[in-house]
């Protein structure tokens, strides 16, 4: 899989670009875990999430966000990140203008983070948030959410509670013309740790694909 270097807000980022052989597939970028607490495009569920979207087909992007690995720059708070996000879709976009569509996936911090994506860019159509720290971010900027998509996390989470997930779940339902599936993964922690990231994975494909055969009808 070839490693990319692209132009981000604060200089180069560093990624991995994974791309179909179809000039209109579906396009995904995948958002790692927070960068001073370990988090890079290769974490375990960035590398899994990112595996599991190429193989239903989808041209993949996953990338370091600012000060990360070889990607310039320094951690900024969540703005920068998100900033980088954007240049990283842009990129993507850039190579793929036939596709039609655009999915967004972030782990914790990524999931945050792809969350202010999703309200800045009208073109993605689905997302897939894993284990949203809806207990240590603000999420009420979804108001409202614009596309559906899943979100999907542990019922062992320490890092952020299921209830905080249940309540930003419940909250986001509420919202008219869109759909919010929910699924926990009985006994998993965060990390999905073994024998867990496989349910995770597999979840995750099945709505995946499920949203797509819907919008190919």
């Amino acid at each position: 899989m070839p490693e990319v270097i692209f132009p981000g807000p604060e200089g180069r980022l560093e990624g991995r670009y994974h791309p179909q052989k179809e000039r209109d597939a579906p396009i995904a970028i995948i958002l790692h875990p927070h960068p001073q607490f370990g988090g890079t495009m290769n974490n375990k569920v960035v590398y899994n999430l990112h595996y599991a979207f190429h193989k239903m087909g989808f041209t993949v992007l996953r990338f370091n966000f600012r000060g990360v690995g070889r990607s310039q720059g320094e951690y900024d708070q969540g703005i920068g990140e998100l900033s980088d996000a954007a240049s990283a879709l842009d990129y993507l976009q850039s190579m793929n203008n036939n596709s039609k569509h655009c999915w967004v996936a972030g782990f914790s911090f990524g999931a945050w983070i792809g969350m202010q994506l999703l309200m800045r860019r009208p073109e993605i159509t689905g997302f897939v948030s894993v284990s949203p720290p809806a207990n240590m971010y603000d999420f009420s900027f979804l108001a409202p959410c614009p596309s559906s998509g899943l979100v999907i996390n542990g019922t062992a989470d320490k890092v952020a509670p299921p209830s905080d997930t249940t309540a930003l779940v419940n909250k986001l339902k509420e919202q008219k013309g869109i759909t919010i599936s929910h699924e926990e993964v009985e006994g998993a922690g965060h990390f999905f740790e073994e024998p867990y990231m496989e349910t995770m994975i597999s979840s995750v494909s099945g709505y995946v694909k499920r949203r797509l055969t819907e919008t190919s009808r």
